[in-house]
């Protein structure tokens, strides 16, 4: 597992065996089962996850009670609540497990000292921050611009495995439409 975190981190920036073993001991490894939650809403954030197994996602519960789905995390994926994570409040979704899923943790004090001691893990973060707006703006303007069938086959495109590992009614969730509608859409 810690062989998978340093490939991870060496496919933007190369690290010796003494700098891996320093970045790897401001991470935890965390093993969740099916259904557990990682944080709930209204939870402090202590952490940002790097997924080395398993499936994520990250769901939205609006006032009437409906889940929407804003992400899958699959492995070499990373998520959290961002906002509440680097702001330090309360967070507005909750991250939980579809599969069994194994996490490499990081902490806001050793994210922001990995930032500020080791210049190659700064732009190692930074590169994963710009990667991960560029992915959240592509998916609004998919939201946008796109049918529910455009959605639907970009998704099969991008992801095509999350066919075989998430219900119908959680592809649903994600692409904003119904359960019925991706029926036709799959046909």
């Amino acid at each position: 597992m810690k062989q998978k975190l340093r490939n991870h981190i060496e496919k933007i920036v190369p690290l010796t065996d003494e700098e891996f073993d320093t970045v790897l001991s401001h991470f935890i490894l965390h093993t969740f089962k099916r259904g557990e939650f990682l944080f709930e809403k209204e939870e402090k954030v202590k952490y940002v996850y790097y997924v080395v197994s398993g499936l994520l996602k990250l769901i939205f519960t609006d006032r009437a009670g409906s889940e929407h789905i804003v992400s899958f995390a699959m492995e070499d994926w990373w998520e959290s609540d961002f906002y509440a994570f680097l702001m330090k409040t309360r967070a507005t979704m909750s991250l939980k497990c579809i599969e069994t899923t194994t996490v490499f943790s990081l902490s806001y004090e050793d994210y922001w000292n990995l930032c500020n001691s080791m210049p190659k893990m700064e732009k190692f973060i930074l590169h994963k921050s710009h990667m991960g707006f560029i992915g959240a703006q592509q998916r609004i303007l998919s939201l946008l611009t796109t049918s529910a069938k455009e959605r639907y086959e970009q998704l099969i495109a991008q992801n095509p495995s999350l066919l075989q590992r998430v219900s119908k009614t959680q592809l649903a969730s994600y692409l904003g439409v119904s359960r019925e509608t991706l029926s036709r859409l799959s046909c």
